[in-house]
């Protein structure tokens, strides 16, 4: 079994009530985030799909990394763009074959995530719409292998 070692508390930041008035805010900041990515992550270390597109034994750095994202795309601290650049996700996602079949796993595992933050109505059709959408856009590969280029 994989391990999944918890983002460290400290990847967020000292003061929240800069974030306030952003999505990020409104639905709990970093504490909420967190929690969403680490059951998603706990979803794609039990995935055999999913998890064979990981090369690190470790899906810690991963799980760090899919965390600022978040937050930053959602109005939190700019912590990725700052270590990585630009999200690039088609770029980043393209040795990958994510097919229709990947797709869905992976937003199974991302809906377990988003349903442990207990998010309002709201806040959870919002961030799920955009996440089906995301989804959707990184598929590159078709479920049957004879249709590959």
């Amino acid at each position: 079994m994989t391990a999944v070692t918890p983002v460290p508390a400290a990847t967020g930041p000292a003061d929240e009530s800069a974030y306030a008035d952003t999505f990020y805010g409104q639905i709990g900041g970093h504490a909420t985030f967190e929690k969403i990515i680490h059951v998603f992550y706990e979803g794609i270390a039990a995935d055999p799909l999913l998890r064979a597109m990981y090369a690190e034994e470790d899906l810690g750095p991963a799980e760090r990394r899919m965390l600022m994202f978040m937050e930053q795309y959602w109005g939190g601290p700019r912590t990725y763009l700052e270590e990585r650049g630009h999200p690039r996700l088609r770029m980043r996602h393209v040795p990958f074959a994510v097919t229709p079949e990947a797709r869905d796993r992976w937003l199974a595992a991302m809906r377990k995530g988003v349903d442990a933050a207990e998010l309002p109505p709201l806040h959870d059709a919002t961030l799920w719409d955009y996440l089906e959408r995301a989804a959707a856009s990184l598929v590159n590969a078709p479920s049957d292998p004879s249709q590959r280029a």
